[in-house]
Order: structure tokens, then C-alpha cells, then sequence
């Protein structure tokens, strides 16, 4: 792939110029097909492809990718002989497109969906939606700018048992929510990701148009593909990998979209590996309504966290709610005798000393599942309508937000409070730099 710099980037902007104002006025039938591009096909790339494949009104027009094996596989899915192309820019040089679908590794996310906005296109982007806070405001403001629908890749938000669970739980199902327990609990004892040498990159394959905007790094396997989520350059851990689908749960349950502030520790405990992220983290934010929200990230040990298997567990004043992608189970609390609480003459339940104020609620359990076709239905839906999607940028951003500034507390051993109108730190100055992405030359963030 060819360098990119604002001049020649300019060019294709221009000459889109004229197809930006056509998209963005057409009008769909009810079953009228959407011509979409796929930029970025492996792993979570092919995955989502699935999704978009179960829909008979979507038609995969052009697929990209660096390697080719991987344009070579989904084209033979896809079998309509779709336009394959190694530089994204030629995707968005298709007039005839509506829309792209970005499954990149996360350095790439802003440059490329920004971009997608500015050819006039559509975009549905995998979280987290950036790797900086400052990518993610600017990717806002070119959706809203260039009037496009841009819906990221947190697929719970099409999800009904998630979006009950949410609105249960803000009706006040559960009670008073003090604590929200979220986890990444697996074993990857005892070699990790491994420890690989630093090498000469595979033949074919392009390392520097890999890298991208990211800052240069010699060829590592572990830096290329699904394991660049073990290193800071392309990504921010398990924190912003599987902590922003919780949080995108925990802000629309709680009714929040940003923290007050957050702290952290962790590390490379059991340090068996070359990686960069923590094995070993515990995060904790302080939300809006006073409450408490931790995500344990315990790589090293994988032991249940809590006494059901869950993803999620909201702690409330009347029960608890085990939540996972699975469906969620509601437990209704169990007061022991104490200081607040006695035993009726009968010896049967507990009393409160002011009658009514017991904590009765129903328990219940709910199945439900997390499907890509459910997100992509949102997506194609949303295309067709111009009504945003319940996981537009905006919100995607706010809930990336909220894990990148964790990563961020955690790497400057801090306490930071956080003012979400301004998206700075308001007791840390030097913090903030942390949250400007520093692009290499001749890479360039619009502005």
C-alpha cells in the first residue's frame, strides 16, 4: 500500500466529492440490496463477514486486505466474485458502495472510518472504535459532518436479552446498584502468547503498510495478526479488547455515559510471555449515581470470580444479576440476621425494624444469545432508515472512552479524575497526553 499523506488523500476525497451528496440522499426500497466493501478479512473480519452474509439484502461488492489468502477465502465465500483490493482507499474509491465494514486491528480504526466518512460511506467499525481518545472525538465529529450512519462493533447492543436486562435493571428491578463486577478470567499458563525473536516479516506480506500510522516496530509474529492485542502500539489489552462490550452493557444498565473517575493496578505477573498489555489488572471506576464499577482481568488463573458464571455482576440492594452473553439470571438478595435486620416472632423471615423496607423481589432467569447477523441487521436497517443505531459512534465512543482512560491510569500508576464534557483529566496534566495519538509521519489524524 502506497504512503498515504494528506495530498494524495485529498485527491480521492475530492473526486468522491460528488458521490458523497448522491449517498447520502438515496432512498431505499424494503428490500432493496446494500452494496457493501469489507476492509480487514481475518479472524474477527470473517466472522463479522458471516453476519452480513445471512442477510439476503446485503451484497458484498469489494473485499480488502493485505494478505491475500485471506481476499482469496472470502471471496470463494462470498461467490459473487466481489472486487478484491490490498489498499482501502481504492474501497472507498467505489462510487457504487453505500457502505464499508472495518475489521482492522484497532490502530487503523479512526484513520480508515474517517476516511470512509469522507468518500460518503456508511460505516460499521469493530471496537473498540479507536486506540485514543482524540481518535474517537474525531471520528464523531466526521460522521456527524459528512451525515453518515456509523455503528460500532459492540454486538450486544442488538441483543434483546441484553437490552432487557438493561432496561430491568434501570427500572430499578434489582434495587439501588452500588457494585458492577466485570471479568476476563482464563489460564494461559504456562507459555502465554510465547516468545518469539524478532524477524524478517513473512515474503508478500507488507509490514509497513501493516504499522500504519502506529510507530514502527521490527516484525514480531506476535505483533501481527489476532495477537496484536498484547501490545500497546496496536492495541490496549483485554481492557479495551472484551472491557468495552461490559461497559457498553453497564452505561445503558446504569444510565451513565462516562465515569467520574478511575484507578488501577496490575502487571505481567506471571510474566511468561513477550507481550506488553497486564496479565494480572484490577480496574475501578467511580460512575455517576455513586456507583462502583471494577473490571478484573485474571489471566493467569482461571477460577470462577463469582458464585455463578458470568461476565457481568450487577450488586443491588434488592438482588444481584448474573449477566453474560447467554441470557442472565436475577437472585434475589439474602438477608442474614444483623445490626439492620431481626427475626419475626416466628422465626420464618426477616423483619425490617420499619415495616416494607424488606428487600422482596422475584428472582428470574432469562436465555438469550449474542449473534453478528443481529448487529448487522441493526447496521443494514439503520442504512435504509437514516436513524441512528443503538451503538452509533457516539456511544462507542463513550464506552471505549472509559476503558482507554483505565489503560491510561494504569500505565501512569494514577488516580484520575475525569471530566467527560472536556474528555481531559481535571487533576493530572501530564495524564493528558496520554490521550493525543502521535501518528508516524507521513500518516495524518483529520482534524
Amino acid at each position: 500500500m502506497s504512503r498515504i499523506t494528506r495530498r494524495n488523500f485529498t485527491k480521492t476525497t475530492i473526486a468522491a466529492a460528488v458521490a458523497t451528496a448522491a449517498s447520502s440522499q438515496r432512498v431505499f426500497g424494503a428490500n432493496e440490496r446494500v452494496r457493501l466493501g469489507f476492509i480487514g478479512l481475518g479472524n474477527r473480519g470473517d466472522q463479522v463477514l458471516s453476519g452480513f452474509l445471512s442477510h439476503a439484502d446485503c451484497e458484498p461488492a469489494a473485499i480488502c486486505d493485505l494478505s491475500q489468502s485471506y481476499r482469496d477465502f472470502a471471496a470463494n465465500r462470498i461467490g459473487t466474485r466481489p472486487e478484491q483490493f490490498s489498499d482501502y482507499r481504492k474501497v472507498l474509491d467505489r462510487k457504487d458502495l453505500d457502505a464499508v465494514v472495518i475489521a482492522t486491528p484497532d490502530h487503523w480504526h479512526a484513520l480508515q472510518m474517517i476516511h470512509a466518512c469522507q468518500a460518503g460511506k456508511d460505516v460499521y467499525v469493530e471496537k473498540p472504535a479507536s486506540l485514543y481518545v482524540n481518535e474517537g472525538r474525531a471520528m464523531v465529529k466526521a460522521a456527524r459532518e459528512n451525515n453518515r450512519i456509523v455503528q460500532v462493533g459492540i454486538q450486544r447492543m442488538s441483543s434483546d436479552h441484553c437490552r432487557v436486562a438493561a432496561e430491568l435493571i434501570r427500572n430499578g428491578a434489582i434495587g439501588k446498584v452500588t457494585v458492577v463486577r466485570c471479568f476476563h478470567v482464563q489460564n494461559e499458563w504456562p507459555k502465554g502468547i510465547g516468545n518469539p525473536p524478532d524477524e524478517d516479516p513473512p515474503e508478500g506480506f507488507d509490514w509497513d503498510a501493516w504499522v500504519g500510522p502506529a510507530k514502527k516496530r521490527p516484525y514480531n509474529k506476535n505483533r501481527a495478526f489476532y495477537r496484536f492485542r498484547w501490545f500497546y502500539d496496536f492495541s490496549g489489552g483485554q481492557i479495551t479488547n472484551m472491557g468495552v462490550h461490559y461497559l457498553a452493557q453497564i452505561h445503558r444498565s446504569l444510565g451513565v455515559d462516562a465515569p467520574l473517575a478511575v484507578m488501577a493496578m496490575g502487571g505481567k505477573f506471571a510474566n511468561y510471555d513477550n507481550r506488553e498489555v497486564p496479565d494480572t489488572m484490577e480496574v475501578v471506576w467511580h460512575y455517576p449515581g455513586d456507583t462502583l464499577v471494577t473490571f478484573s482481568q485474571f489471566n493467569a488463573t482461571g477460577a470462577s470470580p463469582t458464585g455463578r458464571p458470568c461476565e457481568i455482576e450487577f450488586r443491588g440492594t434488592k438482588g444481584t444479576m448474573y449477566f453474560s452473553t447467554h441470557g442472565f439470571e436475577i437472585v434475589p438478595e439474602n438477608i442474614t440476621p444483623n445490626e439492620f435486620f431481626t427475626r419475626s416472632p416466628t422465626g420464618r423471615h426477616l423483619e425490617k425494624w420499619r415495616a416494607g423496607e424488606g428487600p422482596e423481589i422475584a428472582g428470574q432467569k432469562v436465555e438469550g444469545a449474542v449473534r453478528d447477523a443481529d448487529h448487522a441487521r441493526t447496521f443494514l436497517d439503520s442504512i435504509k432508515t437514516r436513524q441512528l443505531p443503538p451503538c452509533d459512534i457516539e456511544y462507542g465512543h463513550r464506552c471505549t472512552t472509559a476503558a482507554l482512560i483505565a489503560s491510561i491510569a494504569h500505565r501512569t500508576k494514577s488516580f484520575l479524575e475525569w471530566d467527560a464534557s472536556t474528555e481531559r483529566f481535571t487533576n493530572n496534566e501530564s495524564a493528558n497526553k496520554w490521550l493525543k495519538s502521535q501518528y508516524r509521519k507521513p500518516y495524518e489524524l483529520p482534524e
